[in-house]
C-alpha cells in the first residue's frame, strides 16, 4: 500500500489559510469594537442634527401622530370655553357684596316708591298738593332723633362744636336738600312726565363729574358702560310710559318745568357728594344731624311762604293723616338707610339703584290706580339691574391729593443748611491758603 505524504506545499498553503482566517477574525473583532465605538454618540456633536441618530433610542409619538387621541370637534370646545366664561361671570358678579349692595338698593327704591305712592294718592284722591309740608315733617323727624343725639354727645362730636366750625357749611347743604326735592316737585306743574324722568337722569353725570374732582374717585371703562346701560333702561321706561298712554299734557311751560329739573338733578347730585363726604369721613350722625336742624328751619320758613293756603285748605280726617304719616315713615327711612348704603359703596351706585323706584311705582300702580301693563317695564326693569349689577362688580379707584414734591422747611433743614454753609467756607479758606 502506498502511503501518500502531505507535500511541503500543501502545508504551507493550510497555514497561510489558517493564518488568514485568525488575521480575518482579528479584522472582525477591530471592527465590531470600531462599529461599536462609532455607535455611542460624540459628546462634541450635541446639538447637532443628524449626529447619533443611529444609536438613539427611539422617541415618543408626537401628538399629531397616528398612535395620538383625536382632537375634540369644533363644536366641544366652543361648549367648553362658554362654560369657562359663564363660571369667571358668575365668579365675579354672584358675590355677596354685590348681592348685598343689589338688596340695599332696591330697599331704598321701595321707600321711594312708598312716597311718591303716598303723595300721588293724597293728590287724587284728596287734591292735596303739599310737598314742602310732607318735607318738613320728615325733616322734623330728624331734628327730634338725630340733632339730639348729637346735642348729647360729648367732645368735638357735640352739636356746638359743630356749629361753631362748620355752621356756613351746614346751612348749604341743608338749603341744598330742601330746594332739590321742592324744585322736582314743582317741576311736574310746568312740564310733562317724560321731560321729569329723562331730565331727573341729568343728576348722574353731575354726581361723577362732582365725585371726580372732590372725592379723587377715578372710574374705569365699566363704569361708563353701566351708567350708559342704566341710562338706556331709563329710556325704555319712557318709551313704556309712552305707549301705555301715562304722557301727561304738556303743561303751561315746559321750558321753565325742564329748567327746574335740571336744578333739582344738580342740587341732588351736590347733596349726594357731600353726604358721601361726611358719611365716610366724619359720621352718619353728624350729617343727618345737621340737615335735620337746617332741613327744618329752611322748610318751615319755605312753608309759611308758599304752602300755607294749602295747608289751611286740606279737609284733615284720619286717612289723611295716616297717609302723611306713611310719607313720613317712608322718606325717614330712606334718610336713615341711604348713608349707610352710601358707605359700603357710593354716592354714585346709589343713584343708579334707586333708577328703578319709578318701576316699583309703576307696578303698585297697576292696581291703585288702574295703570296699563306693558312688557318694556319688564324689559327696562331688566336693563336698569344689568347696568347696576356692572356697576357694582367693579370698585372705583381714589386718587390720592397731588402733594407737592418741595418738602416742607423744618427747623432741622435749617440747622444742616447753615452747617453745610460752614463746611463749605471752611474748605474754602483753607484751598484758599
Amino acid at each position: 500500500m502506498i502511503c501518500r505524504r502531505p507535500s511541503p506545499r500543501g502545508r504551507g498553503e493550510r497555514g497561510a489559510s489558517e493564518r488568514g482566517s485568525a488575521g480575518a477574525g482579528a479584522s472582525r473583532a477591530s471592527t465590531g469594537r470600531t462599529g461599536a465605538a462609532s455607535r455611542l454618540p460624540d459628546p462634541t456633536l450635541r446639538g447637532v442634527p443628524g449626529a447619533g441618530d443611529r444609536g438613539a433610542p427611539m422617541e415618543a409619538a408626537s401628538p399629531g401622530g397616528p398612535g395620538a387621541p383625536p382632537p375634540p370637534p369644533p363644536e366641544q370646545g366652543a361648549a367648553r370655553a362658554s362654560v369657562g366664561l359663564l363660571r369667571r361671570v358668575k365668579g365675579k358678579l354672584c358675590t355677596w357684596n354685590i348681592l348685598k349692595t343689589i338688596a340695599l338698593g332696591q330697599m331704598l327704591s321701595l321707600c321711594i316708591c312708598g312716597t311718591a305712592i303716598t303723595s300721588q294718592y293724597l293728590a287724587e284722591r284728596y287734591k292735596v298738593n303739599t310737598p314742602m309740608l310732607q318735607s318738613f315733617i320728615n325733616y322734623c323727624l330728624l331734628f327730634l332723633i338725630y340733632t339730639m343725639m348729637l346735642a348729647f354727645q360729648s367732645g368735638s362730636d357735640n352739636l356746638l362744636s359743630i356749629l361753631k366750625k362748620k355752621w356756613w357749611k351746614y346751612i348749604l347743604l341743608g338749603l341744598a336738600d330742601v330746594e332739590a326735592n321742592y324744585l322736582i316737585v314743582r317741576a311736574y306743574q310746568y312740564t310733562t312726565l317724560t321731560s321729569v324722568q329723562l331730565l331727573d337722569c341729568f343728576g348722574i353725570p353731575v354726581l361723577m363729574a362732582l365725585s371726580w374732582f372732590i372725592l379723587y374717585a377715578r372710574y374705569r371703562v365699566i363704569h361708563f358702560i353701566a351708567v350708559a346701560v342704566c341710562l338706556l333702561g331709563v329710556g325704555t321706561m319712557v318709551g313704556a310710559d309712552m305707549l301705555a298712554g301715562r304722557e301727561d299734557s304738556a303743561g303751561s311751560d315746559v321750558l321753565i318745568g325742564d329748567i327746574l329739573v335740571l336744578l333739582g338733578a344738580s342740587l341732588y347730585a351736590v347733596s349726594n357728594v357731600c353726604e358721601e363726604y361726611i358719611v365716610k369721613k366724619l359720621s352718619r350722625q353728624e350729617f343727618l344731624g345737621m340737615v335735620g336742624l337746617f332741613g327744618t328751619i329752611i322748610s318751615g320758613i319755605q312753608l309759611l311762604i308758599v304752602e300755607y293756603k294749602d295747608i289751611g285748605s286740606i279737609p284733615w280726617d284720619w286717612k289723611i293723616a295716616l297717609l302723611f304719616v306713611a310719607f313720613a315713615v317712608c322718606m325717614f327711612c330712606l334718610y336713615s338707610f341711604m348713608p349707610l348704603v352710601i358707605k359700603v359703596t357710593s354716592a354714585t351706585s346709589v343713584n343708579l339703584g334707586i333708577l328703578t323706584a319709578d318701576l316699583y311705582s309703576l307696578f303698585f300702580g297697576l292696581f291703585m290706580f288702574g295703570y296699563k301693563f306693558s312688557g318694556l317695564y319688564i324689559l327696562s326693569f331688566t336693563v336698569i339691574m344689568v347696568g347696576f349689577t356692572l356697576y357694582c362688580s367693579t370698585p372705583t379707584r381714589t386718587a390720592e391729593p397731588a402733594e407737592s414734591s418741595v418738602p416742607p422747611v423744618t427747623s432741622i433743614g435749617i440747622d444742616n443748611l447753615g452747617l453745610k454753609l460752614e463746611e463749605n467756607l471752611q474748605e474754602t479758606h483753607s484751598v484758599v491758603l
